[in-house]
């Protein structure tokens, strides 16, 4: 007989936590070098099958680019690894200068990973290597239309991290992939963590758990380019980073927003770099294909500006490298003014930064809350502006968005989830890594004793006589205060002191 397949994935779930659980116990009493030697084959491995992993990823899911896959699997298996190396995950991690408080890494044990479309094997080999490095096992959910690339991405890792020495079975990866599957390994009593990469329903699935979990919303990612901005730079690192792997990458660029004292200036820019600028019939016809009632349309997710061009009946030039569409309004009802992970962009003008400032807040309130933010500006005034006020947990300066907020162009933390604190319903704003994957003990050691609260056994003799003679009915009748007593008994006891003294 035949099992249901949402069986068979609710089975298949239970079996691989089993194995996780084990195994995981195994990888926590390894020592800092045979994690980091793990971890380390782990890299080597992703690094030398960077472009094939790449390739399947293309081949299957039909996003993006051999190339740009294969420079994001280089990215984790390189900047992501040369990042954590040298981290310490095991044993006394960190002691105050003082000494007096010691910080003691332990894991949090089995690390439930949710896996996107767009980004399958970058994302694999990313959250496969954070989590052994934190002596964690792993057990990952696929997107259905990623399976293959995935499972093989997965497989690499296991087969890397058992020949350095890790358990069987600290790497699992799910073949019946469902929403039943991912919710069973979410929810399971088994899962200590999740790590959940993808659409907005499955984040909040994992919120709704019942289970630690590390989510992250979308990007709709607007970029303000500023008068003083050295306009053919900034035009050229946001058309490098928006058409990297045709814009798959959530941090990307979505909405250009402009001063007008530059706008021509940046628009010819725009067009000698490979912009296609579409007109008000070109629009509404690219419009119509975007979005599916208030969400992508897979269709042109991760697609050429040729192939998106065809499935809106339009024709561009064979060069055009990113289309664009001016703008004035947002909302669900203006289709550019949403997140979009194609090489497509909305384009609006400003007077000013203020202005400028409040239409970047009103594109992350439509759907981008605590994730990225550019800017192009030499001044740094507006800059410092534009940090303070806005809600988005990156602020990315005269860099492409894509590469600056996973920390590939600049300093920020090496990752491939992004977290976006309270503004995107998230529990971090941080760039994910072994870090998080941690528990932390603290061992602290007493440095100060605590002062005693004064008793009545603590109170002068002569306050306490005072205080005896003054409650006593007759001096009260006699209308004398508890401070003339306190007078008249100190100066009886320093007589009396004297004598006492004169006699010796």
């Amino acid at each position: 007989m035949k099992l249901d397949e949402d069986l068979l994935g609710i089975q298949e779930v239970r079996s691989a936590l089993r194995e996780a659980k084990r195994a995981q116990k195994l990888l926590e009493q390894m020592s800092q070098t045979q994690i980091d030697g793990i971890v380390a084959r782990m890299a080597q491995a992703a690094e030398a099958e960077a472009e094939r992993l790449a390739a399947l990823a293309v081949e299957e899911t039909g996003f993006g680019l051999t190339a740009d896959k294969k420079a994001k699997n280089l990215f984790v298996a390189r900047d992501v690894y040369n990042a954590i190396k040298d981290m310490k995950t095991v044993g006394i991690i960190r002691k105050s200068e003082s000494g007096q408080v010691w910080e003691i890494a332990q894991p949090m044990g089995v690390v439930a990973a949710i896996i996107p479309s767009t980004n399958p094997t970058s994302t694999v080999i990313f959250k496969c290597l954070i989590a052994l490095k934190a002596r964690n096992a792993i057990v990952i959910s696929p997107h259905p239309s990623a399976l293959k690339c995935s499972a093989e991405s997965s497989a690499l890792m296991r087969a890397a991290a058992e020949e350095a020495g890790a358990p069987p079975g600290i790497i699992h990866c799910l073949s019946h992939s469902s929403i039943e599957a991912s919710n069973e390994l979410m929810k399971h009593k088994l899962t200590d963590i999740i790590l959940a990469t993808g659409g907005t329903g499955m984040v909040k699935a994992a919120y709704g758990s019942g289970k630690p979990a590390y989510g992250v919303g979308p990007g709709n990612v607007p970029v303000y380019i500023h008068r003083s901005a050295n306009v053919k730079q900034a035009v050229s690192r946001i058309i490098q980073s928006k058409t990297f792997d045709h814009g798959t990458i959530c941090a990307s660029e979505q909405a250009l927003v402009v001063d007008e004292t530059i706008k021509p200036q940046v628009i010819e820019e725009l067009r000698i770099q490979g912009a296609y600028f579409l007109n008000e019939g070109e629009k509404q016809q690219v419009a119509s294909v975007l979005a599916i009632g208030k969400g992508m349309n897979p269709k042109v997710v991760g697609r050429s500006p040729q192939a998106i061009a065809a499935l809106s009946g339009i024709a561009i030039p064979g060069t055009t490298r990113v289309i664009i569409a001016e703008e004035i309004s947002v909302g669900h009802e203006y289709p550019f003014s949403v997140e979009k992970l194609c090489p497509v962009l909305a384009f609006y003008t400003v007077k000013d930064w203020q202005e400028g400032c409040r239409r970047c807040i009103e594109l992350l309130e439509q759907g981008g809350l605590g994730h990225t933010l550019g800017i192009h500006c030499e001044d740094s005034l507006v800059i410092e502006a534009f940090g303070l006020e806005k809600p988005a947990s990156r602020i990315v300066v005269n860099a492409g968005t894509t590469f600056g907020g996973i920390g590939a162009t600049t300093a920020l933390f090496p990752s491939m989830t992004l977290g976006c604190g309270s503004f995107g319903g998230n529990i971090t704003s941080d760039n994910i890594g072994p870090q998080h994957l941690l528990n932390t003990k603290r061992v602290a050691f007493g440095v100060r004793e605590m002062p005693a609260a004064p008793g009545p056994e603590l109170q002068p003799a002569e306050e306490r006589v005072a205080e005896a003679i003054a409650g006593n009915g007759g001096f009260n009748r006699q209308g004398i205060s508890r401070e003339e007593v306190t007078r008249i008994v100190r100066k009886v006891l320093a007589e009396m002191e004297n004598r006492e003294g004169g006699m010796l």
